[in-house]
């Protein structure tokens, strides 16, 4: 049996997201500036200087400073500016980024980008976590976090001007490293990472991962957990926020894209996800991905 923490683990391993950068520049004098309302979660790396975040789930304004990472998980109302107080941000220009400049004294350095996160199994770990994440730079807890921001400081100050490949793979570990510390804290946390927590769920949960293709009715589920059926799919609904004919579906999708990724064929795949018929699999796979599984397949054979 797997402990809760390695179960947390796992699950963080298994995101599949993609980080892509906004653009990398400096902002100086009176500025404000946000991606709101373009429909992405969003990250915002201070390398240089400091600025004053403002959103819509925090009460007071928070002071970033270099080494600082905000990861916003949804598309929320805020605003990164030069000003602390809120009404003098909102009236503050929006101008156009100037190129880094080590050299530079005043304004603030940004690594800025956009997170895509995968749907099903992703989405369910993700709608767990709180809209906005702050990484600080002066965290004890955040050694490791550190030494990948230093590493970004160093790719932001080449001669030449920084990797985007480089930056956007470091900041997905970033990212990583900021969500492990706040699963590992203190606070209510909902999805599946509330059932991993939960003891009572977790060796369900890990008999999933491993098997979501097997015959999973909700009797077999509730068993597993030494629940009565009505008492498991309560409790089980109350944490995870999703049914668990939803959770199952989520971890069919995941390993059935897994198996057309690495070649199989759709007959295989629907077999090995817990389908009686290629139509069935091919039905939920569309609902769920967006896309046929043999399209989905050709797509990333192209990649």
């Amino acid at each position: 049996m797997i402990s809760s923490s390695h179960l947390v683990e796992r699950l963080l391993e298994s995101l599949e997201l993609d980080a892509s950068l906004f653009h990398v520049g400096r902002y100086c004098g009176g500025w404000h500036a946000s991606t709101h309302g373009m429909g992405h979660a969003s990250f915002h790396l201070v390398v240089q200087g400091g600025c004053w975040l403002h959103a819509e789930t925090l009460e007071q304004p928070v002071r970033l400073e270099r080494g600082d990472a905000v990861f916003l998980l949804r598309d929320v109302s805020y605003r990164l500016a030069s000003e602390a107080d809120a009404a003098q941000a909102c009236a503050q220009p929006r101008q156009p980024m100037q190129p880094l400049d080590a050299e530079a004294s005043d304004g603030v350095g940004l690594v800025c980008g956009f997170f895509h996160f995968s749907s099903g199994l992703s989405a369910l770990i993700i709608d767990a976590m709180s809209d906005l994440i702050i990484l600080r730079a002066e965290d004890p807890a955040g050694s490791a976090a550190r030494a990948l921001f230093d590493l970004i400081l160093e790719e932001c100050r080449r001669a030449n001007g920084p990797s985007q490949v480089l930056l956007e793979r470091l900041t997905h570990l970033l990212f990583l490293y900021a969500l492990r510390q706040q699963v590992h804290g203190a606070q209510p946390l909902g999805g599946l990472i509330a059932l991993a927590r939960q003891p009572v769920f977790a060796d369900l949960l890990e008999q999933l991962i491993k098997a979501p293709g097997a015959i999973w009715t909700l009797e077999r589920m509730a068993a597993c957990t030494g629940l009565s059926r009505s008492a498991f799919f309560k409790r089980f609904s109350e944490l995870a926020g999703q049914s668990p004919g939803q959770v199952l579906l989520a971890l069919r999708m995941r390993h059935a894209s897994q198996l057309l990724r690495a070649g199989h064929t759709v007959e295989q795949v629907g077999a090995q996800a817990g389908y009686q018929s290629v139509a069935a699999f091919t039905r939920a796979f569309a609902k769920a991905v967006g896309v046929q599984p043999g399209a989905y397949r050709r797509q990333q054979s192209g990649r």
